[in-house]
């Protein structure tokens, strides 16, 4: 996952792209005849150290690779690292870092 996040005025924007094929009901469903194959990513949170600065539960209606967007303001300085997580209906799990610029 990459992930990358910029401090300015007192607002840190992030932006990050989670590698992740986000099959649908419908496509597993044409591809394999199961619809419970399909695989996307459910859930997706960023923390600053323990803190959780966005948390999204998702839907299969991504793109694949889907490209995150969010800003907050309050915690975070230069230097500090954001982990970001996402987890997909499968349990499967990814895992990005970045430090506020």
């Amino acid at each position: 996952m990459k992930v990358k996040a910029k401090l300015k005025n007192g607002v840190v924007k992030v932006k990050c792209m989670a590698k992740h094929d986000m099959t649908t009901y419908n496509q597993m469903e044409k591809k394999t005849g199961n619809r419970e194959d399909a695989n996307f990513i459910t859930y997706m949170t960023a923390k600053i150290g323990n803190e959780t600065v966005f948390e999204a539960s998702t839907s299969q209606f991504l793109s694949k690779n889907p490209i995150f967007k969010f800003q907050f303001q309050g915690i975070g300085a230069k230097g500090d690292k954001l982990v970001m997580e996402w987890t997909d209906r499968k349990g499967n799990k990814g895992k990005g870092k970045g430090k506020i610029k």
